[in-house]
């Protein structure tokens, strides 16, 4: 679900509040009451997702030989979904009960990219764009991070690291 949505849900919910609560808000302009609901949705989304940071199941980073955890995060409001970047791969873990886990090699990594809307900036997420070698999976977004700016460019020196290590180089296409 985008940001757009769950924050719509939000809206609604304490639209539903208000009118169940009884309190009367009619001596307040509608302008007014519009961006106290506003204001009331946009404290309460990084208060659950704080919430869901203390109840989201840890991920068993399980790492071989040389290779380190160097970040872990997962998207805004998500409990299902978690990503560990190493100093090997992007590793994408999604499902809460049942488990699928996929890799993007950093060695195979060709191009990364960012975008934030209006509403991400505010709450300082975004998605990223991991562009590949992989034929089965040429494009992964890392969807709502946290910071995606900084997690963006340690993924950019972890993939410089990668090429350097293993001497791969790509060329151009022009």
């Amino acid at each position: 679900m985008t940001l757009e949505q769950n924050r719509a849900r939000v809206v609604a919910a304490v639209w539903q509040a208000i009118a169940q609560s009884g309190v009367d808000l009619s001596s307040i302009p509608r302008d007014q009451q519009d961006r106290l609901v506003a204001a009331i949705a946009d404290t309460l989304l990084p208060t659950v997702n704080q919430m869901l940071d203390e109840v989201a199941p840890p991920v068993s980073s399980e790492v071989s030989g040389d290779e380190r955890v160097l970040w872990e995060g997962r998207p805004f409001l998500s409990i299902t979904e978690r990503y560990v970047l190493t100093t090997e791969r992007v590793r994408i873990y999604r499902g809460l009960i049942s488990r699928t886990v996929d890799d993007i090699e950093l060695v195979r990594l060709q191009d990364i990219d960012f975008t934030q809307n209006a509403g991400e900036r505010i709450l300082g997420i975004g998605d990223i764009h991991l562009h590949g070698a992989d034929v089965s999976t040429p494009e992964v977004t890392l969807h709502n991070v946290h910071q995606p700016e900084e997690v963006r460019e340690l993924i950019r020196r972890a993939w410089l690291d990668a090429r350097k290590r293993y001497g791969v180089s790509f060329r151009e296409q022009m």
